[in-house]
């Protein structure tokens, strides 16, 4: 059974945890990636920042939920603030503003098999990989696919 770190993605792009939104947005865009880990001064990931959690900020908000958004985000748009309105706002919040802070990661020598599981049921794209606490990688689904073309399937 192959290992995270046998098949881990070494040079990992992530953002800084005093970095802008706007600089996740440039490195997802450069990247061609879906998401980008969040990480403190001793490389360890304090958040996780999606595409997705850029859709919430972005995206339409219905004015009869309006008020309970405001409990759950950091800042709210005003209800007429245009679409770029919004964009250029967000583009200055904190990663941590909008980051998940609760981040899912598995060890450095944890079996495929259970990293597979942990993307399965908490339904991510990629999960970084630590070591002694530390980020030295990041494995995606994708990365377990092609092991599996590479390995097992007949070519």
């Amino acid at each position: 059974m192959a290992l995270a770190h046998e098949i881990m993605v070494n040079q990992v792009i992530s953002v800084s945890e005093q970095d802008s939104v706007k600089t996740a947005l440039k490195a997802l865009f450069e990247h061609h990636i879906s998401g980008i880990p969040v990480i403190n001064s001793r490389n360890e990931p304090v958040g996780y920042i999606s595409d997705g959690d850029i859709m919430k900020y972005i995206g339409y908000r219905d004015p009869s939920v309006f008020f309970f958004d405001l409990a759950i985000y950091p800042t709210s748009w005003i209800m007429s603030q245009s679409f770029e309105e919004k964009i250029k706002d967000l583009q200055n919040f904190n990663v941590m503003d909008i980051a998940t802070n609760k981040v899912i990661t598995v060890q450095y020598n944890e079996e495929i098999e259970k990293i597979a599981k942990v993307l399965g049921d908490k339904k991510i794209k990629q999960v970084p990989v630590v070591k002694d606490k530390k980020m030295v990688g990041i494995i995606s689904r994708g990365d377990i696919v092609r092991y599996i073309v590479k390995n097992f399937l007949d070519s």
